[in-house]
């Protein structure tokens, strides 16, 4: 879940184990477990698709928690662990199998900066939950970083590239994932989205448009939808910049 669920406040979580959120949970980490295996078996399609199938799950466990008021303590400490091995583990290993092992040290050094970063973003993001502004995330939320990731490999694989012929550019995109997580930069987080308003017509034509767009092509129209998301920050950071008055 990381960054794209509210969760309640320390005093207000109830003790407890909850079933149904949790199975959402349970299916997120199978689905980044299912990553790395199938990475180590050298099927890199379905470990990149099992992350973003990961994310999909991710996103459903809080929004079921809250809508069936089972927000727990044990929720949010297991969908951290979960967002760990699904977010942080396995792509990194899924990129370092593919693409990065014949780097030697450069290449696991790379790996190692992204899976990192994912630990410290969700760290980050556990403490600093009561106190960030909510309209925006401090640094790239990891499910958008795992599905940058991820995103890159499977449109490479579909194309017919091997990763040896990119492992340059897949560390320096894994490096600037992990680094984005990190960073200070705002990424809007889409929580002040209100799905129970009512909407204009013209907004349901566009998200139908939306998922025929995906359906035409998947992991290109994926991988080009986070990509933009990730420089999403960059353009806010210097457009933040250019907007301070000169002293």
């Amino acid at each position: 879940m990381d960054d794209y669920n509210i969760r309640k406040p320390m005093n207000l979580r109830r003790r407890g184990i909850y079933l149904l959120p949790n199975l959402f949970t349970t299916g997120a980490l199978f689905a980044g477990f299912y990553a790395i295996v199938q990475a180590m078996n050298g099927r890199y399609v379905d470990a990149a698709v099992a992350i973003f199938i990961a994310m999909v799950l991710d996103g459903l466990d809080g929004r079921v928690a809250r809508l069936t008021h089972t927000q727990s303590e044990f929720g949010a400490e297991y969908d951290s662990l979960s967002d760990m091995v699904s977010f942080g583990v396995a792509p990194s290993l899924v990129v370092y199998e593919w693409a990065l092992k014949g780097l030697g040290k450069w290449g696991w050094f790379a790996a190692f900066i992204y899976c990192a970063a994912t630990a410290l973003r969700l760290a980050r993001f556990n403490t600093n939950m009561d106190v960030v502004d909510k309209h925006y995330f401090q640094g790239l939320p990891s499910p958008a970083a795992a599905a940058l990731v991820a995103g890159f490999v499977w449109v490479m694989l579909d194309y017919g590239f091997k990763g040896t012929e990119l492992s340059w550019p897949v560390a320096f995109l894994t490096v600037f994932a992990g680094l984005s997580m990190v960073s200070n930069l705002p990424f809007y987080s889409f929580k002040d989205l209100n799905m129970r308003k009512s909407v204009p017509f013209v907004t349901i034509f566009l998200v139908a448009l939306f998922f025929i767009l995906i359906s035409s092509y998947p992991p290109g129209v994926l991988f080009g939808l986070f990509l933009t998301y990730a420089l999403s920050g960059y353009v806010m950071w210097v457009w933040k910049l250019r907007k301070k008055p000169v002293v």
